[in-house]
């Protein structure tokens, strides 16, 4: 018997169509004092896509993909998904589970790794999300949320198995010299020291180069905004691209860490962008795809769910305060 009613998956979101793209981005800078220029360039990199952004989708299979593996384990929760960013947004999802009778919500953040921008941030809109119930008149719902996963076997053996694939997609003569370069979102260097983010990173990295048995990899990072003059993590994916082959680096393999599904930032930042400096310095290279509904990362998120279930089988989670301001 579990003390919980649903699980929700909690992640970014995506347009899905051109007329989605300025409203979306709209959302995700929400507050924030971007120049128009650079939404401009950010809104262009959606549009060649047709602005679709395969997160959504991706994630609905991770649901699709979860909630038949919790029926299995005797644990038959159905499985809702919510995003920050975009339909289906958070604050919908939530009032659609509180008009479903459910209570007591099992939270899956879609992020490995922790930091503010990536677990803390969802879970503040989660908090939102729970006000915007109680302000529809709605039943509250309780939230908690499964523990650490960036070191999970399944998490790890997902993204070995898209590692060792992309690495035979080189030329035969590349591939022994190849080598793994892991990327994850840049944040900046202050949100990076009061978090875990960097370390969890390479600690994930370490274990993926482990089971593929690789020895020679590199962490690096991508997508960074912000102002110039602000430090970011670094070394951005394309300039150490450039650095490396200029010390004589023959082939590389992409592996975005840092993501758990294939969306704009992986397509274009990687896919574009990183494989044009890669075509222009001469570079082999081929990208891993993130773990996406690849059946060892579902089979992971089952185990994380049903143990949070085990782990409060006999107990009651003690509520989310957010600290007063």
């Amino acid at each position: 018997m579990t003390r919980f009613d649903a699980v929700l998956l909690i992640s970014f979101g995506g347009p899905q169509g051109m007329a989605d793209i300025r409203p979306f981005l709209a959302n995700v800078l929400r507050g924030r004092n971007v120049p128009a220029s650079r939404i401009d360039d950010v809104a262009h990199h959606y549009e060649l896509f047709g602005g679709v952004s395969p997160i959504t989708e991706l994630t609905r299979k991770q649901a699709a993909g979860l909630q038949p593996r919790l029926a299995a384990a005797g644990t038959p929760l159905p499985v809702y998904v919510g995003m920050r960013n975009w339909h289906p947004f958070l604050g919908d999802t939530l009032k659609e589970m509180s008009r479903a009778g459910v209570r007591r919500v099992l939270g899956f953040v879609m992020a490995a790794q922790s930091s503010y921008s990536s677990c803390q941030q969802y879970k503040e809109n989660v908090q939102d999300a729970r006000q915007a119930v109680r302000d529809a008149g709605l039943a509250d719902l309780e939230v908690t949320y499964v523990q650490g996963w960036h070191t999970h076997e399944g998490f790890i053996s997902a993204n070995g198995a898209h590692v060792r694939e992309a690495i035979a997609k080189l030329p035969p003569q590349l591939q022994a010299r190849a080598r793994v370069v892991f990327t994850a979102h840049s944040i900046p260097t202050r949100m990076a020291d009061q978090s875990k983010y960097r370390e969890q990173l390479l600690e994930s990295a370490r274990e993926v180069a482990r089971l593929s048995d690789v020895s020679d990899w590199a962490l690096v990072y991508q997508s960074r905004s912000g102002r110039p003059q602000d430090p970011w993590l670094e070394p951005d994916v394309c300039d150490y691209l450039r650095a490396s082959r200029a010390e004589g680096l023959e082939a590389a393999v992409l592996c975005p860490i840092g993501f758990v599904c294939d969306h704009i930032e992986v397509l274009y930042d990687l896919d574009r962008e990183a494989a044009d400096v890669a075509r222009d310095i001469g570079l082999g290279l081929t990208r891993a795809d993130a773990a996406n509904d690849d059946p060892r990362f579902l089979d992971m998120m089952a185990d994380m769910v049903l143990s949070t279930v085990r782990r409060y089988s006999t107990g009651r989670p003690l509520p989310i305060i957010r600290p007063q301001t």
